[in-house]
């Protein structure tokens, strides 16, 4: 049975918001990557602070992205989420631990006081960092190669430990470091950091080369383990295949050439990630398992799908715009902008008053605040006392 146009329509939402979440989630998990190797606390603290202050606006925000994954696969595609959820349920847990230590590490690091505190937080950031696109990738490489039965008793251990699975998961973990380090190139323009321009081009230049290696491993490994994608994936899918291929060719030219044109630059970065997520979306199809769990079996009524269409609208409406408002501030820098002269002045003059009344002594201050209290006392029973003759003598009337 062939899917319809409401299935297709949502299936098609759902790839939209994953490659989203893989781009801007993505960056954020590779920024905690580069920190890990960035090195000993003096080398590395020019890398980390950019990383620092390119992530800090935005790291909890990109999260909705994922959230919206599951909401959607849930509500949508019931079948598929309780068979994901019950024979993945070790890495995807994995995942989720790595998500909260990465978001304890990178909140705690900022405020620790001691030297050894800051060194285990941002080690539990960085660590978290790679944990998380890890496991996730071995997630997605286990639905593509079908191994999940759709109704699964438990932990289905041999899918996402699969070579194709274990691939995948180097593979996320490689394309986060790629795409982070483009991005965190322009970042470190607008900053006037020309060390680090060069510093972060090398190491998306490495990463590319990387990425663009465990691709072709993982697409040969697919000739085995997924016939099905494979044979979409050099059939129907081949132009998205080659857009990526030709976007990741471009980035490693701009670098190499170091034409840091933010704009262009980001924008071919995100096609030759994106393009990956489509090709794999329009591979699949007309499964979401492959030749196990069709697109037509596993989908919700039309009734739920329908308010899936509602629910992307109001996202647009709504969230969309927050987002874009998001980072228009964090790419101009108005989101950590820092003290100009004339704001010092401006703390330096309102601190002097108070200074003043601190060097007047505690005595004052205590006169003070018990003189306020004896006139709020004072107040409060005379109004009482209004109030209870006003009600004395309006019962007098009455009566």
């Amino acid at each position: 049975m062939s899917p319809s146009p409401d299935e297709i329509g949502v299936a098609t939402i759902l790839v939209v918001v994953i490659a989203a979440y893989a781009l801007f989630g993505g960056a954020d998990f590779g920024g905690g990557i580069w920190d890990l190797q960035a090195g000993s606390a003096e080398r590395g603290a020019a890398p980390r602070a950019l990383i620092d202050e390119s992530i800090t606006p935005v790291w909890e925000a990109n999260h909705v992205w994922l959230v919206f994954v599951l909401v959607v696969l849930w509500t949508a595609f019931p079948p598929a989420f309780a068979a994901i959820m019950t024979a993945l349920f070790v890495p995807l847990s994995l995942s989720l631990l790595g998500i909260v230590l990465r978001g304890v590490g990178f909140a705690f690091r900022h405020t620790a006081q001691q030297l050894r505190m800051q060194r285990l937080t941002g080690a539990m950031f960085a660590a978290a960092s790679l944990i998380t696109p890890f496991f996730m990738g071995t997630v997605v490489g286990a639905v593509a190669t079908g191994q999940l039965p759709v109704h699964p008793a438990g932990n289905v251990l041999a899918a996402w430990t699969s070579p194709t699975a274990i691939l995948t998961g180097f593979l996320f973990v490689a394309a986060c470091a790629y795409i982070s380090a483009v991005f965190l190139v322009p970042e470190a323009r607008q900053r006037g950091r020309p060390q680090l321009m060069r510093y972060f081009s090398l190491r998306a230049t490495a990463a590319g080369v990387v990425t663009g290696a465990l691709a072709g491993g993982t697409f040969a490994e697919l000739s085995t383990s997924a016939p099905h994608v494979f044979n979409r994936l050099t059939g129907v899918a081949l132009p998205l295949v080659a857009i990526s291929i030709a976007a990741g060719i471009a980035v490693l030219g701009m670098l190499w050439l170091r034409w840091y044109q933010a704009l262009v630059l980001r924008v071919t970065a995100a096609i030759a990630v994106a393009t990956v997520v489509f090709g794999w979306g329009l591979a699949q199809y007309p499964y979401l398992f492959p030749t196990s769990l069709s697109l037509a079996a596993g989908s919700a009524p039309s009734g739920s799908l329908v308010a899936e269409f509602v629910v992307a609208g109001l996202a647009i409406l709504l969230v969309a715009p927050g987002f874009a408002l998001l980072y228009y501030l964090q790419q101009r820098r108005m989101l950590t902008a820092t003290d100009t002269d004339a704001d010092l002045r401006i703390a330096a003059q309102l601190e002097q008053p108070l200074a003043g009344q601190l060097a007047s002594g505690p005595t004052t201050v205590m006169t003070r605040t018990s003189t306020m209290t004896r006139m709020t006392t004072a107040l409060v029973l005379g109004i009482l006392t209004i109030r209870a003759i006003r009600d004395l003598f309006s019962r007098s009337g009455r009566q």
